[in-house]
């Protein structure tokens, strides 16, 4: 699967995580459940999944040193509030909420499905299954003739503006997306139009979801075709975009991956503790590009382009400190990788990632990488091609590397 079709069938975090796990099954990865009494191997690759919109790969080498990397399954989108339809003049809309923080102008007048998951009865239970609609949806804008104001200023409400034209027929939304009886559902109002490149040279890619995910391509990729020397362990998570406050997208899916990983090695406690206190988390999460039209959103000083290399992001809000960048930059020029410094404008905003979680929870030095796009938060994003091949370079170093120490380090490419 390549980077294009995985963007494009990836509609949700229920679907990115369906794709990552057939990648890894057909990698040779052996899939565990959380619970059981997993018998490891050395050399062994294996992959472990919750909530069907998280998944932990990784892989066992000789060393009992944790590399870890982790990203994000879920992009900014609209939820769908249950399953009643909104009557209005003559035409039923869905009814959605906000999910994540998107650029709600770029989803109007857009080619869009609904996707995610429902709960269907069965003879045993409940069964869960991934849908995607088999018809479009739009959101239509408000012509400039009735707001005239809209070239100057547009403020969208999102229980007004953003709600997408369902039908104008009889036609329940559970019974157009499932033939069982639906009990319950997440789903997602999301851009569907495909993925493409742009330039005079096809040098830009864009789409939807590049944020974030093109990092978790670029993981998965990683983990597929390295053979560690460590234990190399690469972290999809779900609700980053909300604050990752769910056993889903909690870094302490990944803390308890550790622990199984260490249990079923008989590692000893303090065997465990060399583990993380030597290892060293990467936080995979895209950058912002300068803006051609707006440079003065950026740093005066750190100015970071599409196609110029991997993103080190500085800041408050992120878990780079001197130590952990100088390793990822000292890692990168060994592998002939080239890199670029980000450090946010101080007056502008700055966002999240898990860097600062996942360091805290695990105990780990960390480090926040990411790939250089424009548009952040769109229905349509862009990024440099030649990035998604770098990160990917970068995060197999890494993933292959026995990177150990706490304030003299030891790089073994």
């Amino acid at each position: 699967m390549d980077i294009r079709n995985f963007l494009d069938s990836s509609y949700t975090s229920y679907h990115t995580t369906e794709n990552a796990t057939q990648m890894l099954a057909e990698a040779g990865f052996v899939k565990l459940n959380m619970g059981d009494n997993w018998q490891l191997e050395r050399g062994g690759r294996y992959f472990v999944t919750r909530n069907g919109s998280s998944v932990v790969a990784f892989s066992v080498g000789d060393n009992n040193v944790f590399n870890v990397c982790v990203s994000h399954t879920d992009s900014p989108s609209f939820k769908v509030k249950g399953s009643k339809l909104i009557e209005s003049d003559g035409v039923k809309r869905l009814n959605t909420e906000k999910y994540g923080g998107g650029l709600l102008y770029s989803y109007l007048d857009r080619q869009l499905k609904i996707a995610g998951r429902v709960l269907v009865e069965t003879e045993m239970g409940l069964a869960q299954q991934l849908v995607v609609s088999d018809y479009n949806l739009v959101i239509p804008s408000l012509a400039i003739h009735h707001n005239i104001t809209a070239n100057d200023s547009l403020a969208l409400n999102a229980q007004i503006d953003t709600l997408p034209l369902f039908t104008q027929e009889e036609s329940k939304l559970y019974e157009s997306l499932a033939e069982d009886k639906v009990v319950d559902a997440d789903l997602y109002v999301v851009p569907s139009a495909p993925s493409f490149e742009s330039g005079a040279n096809d040098e830009f890619l864009c789409g939807a979801r590049l944020d974030n995910l093109t990092s978790v391509y670029a993981s998965l990729q990683a983990i597929i075709n390295t053979e560690p020397q460590n234990i190399a362990v690469v972290a999809c998570l779900d609700n980053e975009e909300i604050g990752s406050a769910t056993r889903q997208g909690a870094p302490s899916f990944i803390h308890q991956v550790l622990d199984a990983i260490s249990d079923a090695l008989d590692m000893t406690r303090a065997e465990t503790l060399y583990a993380t206190e030597n290892g060293m988390v990467l936080s995979v999460d895209n950058g912002h590009a300068v803006h051609p039209a707006h440079p003065e959103k950026s740093d005066p000083l750190y100015r970071c382009h599409l196609n110029g290399g991997v993103v080190i992001k500085h800041h408050v809000n992120y878990a780079t400190d001197g130590l952990t960048s100088a390793i990822v930059k000292r890692m990168l020029n060994e592998a002939g990788v080239a890199h670029q410094d980000y450090y946010n404008r101080s007056d502008v905003r700055c966002g999240t990632t898990l860097g600062l979680a996942t360091a805290r929870e695990l105990g780990m030095k960390a480090c926040d990488i990411g790939i250089a796009q424009l548009a952040m938060h769109s229905a349509c994003e862009t990024c440099g091609v030649e990035d998604i091949a770098a990160m990917q370079k970068c995060l197999e170093t890494f993933l292959s590397s026995d990177i150990r120490g706490t304030d003299n380090i030891e790089l073994k490419l």
